[in-house]
This record gives structure tokens, sequence and C-alpha cells, in this order.
């Protein structure tokens, strides 16, 4: 069983910091890439950024130079957003490509989502 759990949303003012982090739990797997994807009211959900197990990194055009994406100990992610806009607002939600050991089967898992909100 694989879980993602994501952390760090909350209301911050234009400009301003946060940091979302996502703990992969569970036995029998690895990850390969894993991302941060956001959906906004009445939109499709995008991706943000993803990086890879050897720490190839990409961005949407729209965050780049204002988020880091980062991994530590293969299992968890980080997602460091700065300069923060309104149109920034949106639930964010961690996305692993697993593979399990034994079976070497692949599967995408996502997390539940965390609130990022940007207030003008």
């Amino acid at each position: 069983q694989v879980q993602l759990v994501e952390s760090g949303g909350g209301l911050v003012q234009t400009g301003g910091s946060l940091r979302l982090s996502c703990a992969a739990s569970g036995s029998g797997f690895s990850i390969n890439a894993m991302g941060w994807f956001r959906q906004a009211p009445g939109k499709q959900r995008e991706l943000v950024t993803s990086i890879t197990s050897g720490g190839s990194t990409t961005y949407a055009d729209s965050v780049r130079g204002r988020f880091t994406i980062s991994r530590d100990n293969a299992k968890n992610l980080h997602l460091q957003m700065s300069s923060l806009k309104p149109e920034d607002t949106a639930v964010y939600y961690c996305n692993a490509e697993v593979r399990f050991s034994v079976s070497g089967l692949r599967r995408t898992y996502w997390g539940q989502g965390t609130q990022v909100t940007v207030s003008s």
C-alpha cells in the first residue's frame, strides 16, 4: 500500500512564500518521478513541476523562477513557492510514479491535496 500525504498549504498574501511537503509511506516499491499538480476552481488539473529519481526537473512556464521542487531520501517531496500570485490559488496535489519491487508493476499515486490561497 502506497500513501502520499501533503502538508504545508494555507493562506498567504501576494508576494509571500509557502513550502509544501509530501511524504510517501509504504514498502516494497521505489519511486521514479514525483511531481506537483494543481487544480483551480473550474479549471483542469495541471502539472506545476516534476522531478525524476535522478534529479532532473521540469517547471511550468507560469512558475519557473518562483517555485523550486526538491526531494530527500527518495520518498519525501517538497515545493518551495515564492513570489506567490493570486493566480497560484489552487488545490495542490502530490503525484508519484511507483514501481513495485516484486511484480515490477508501475502505478501512479496521488495525495489528497492541500489548499493554497493567495490573497490580493
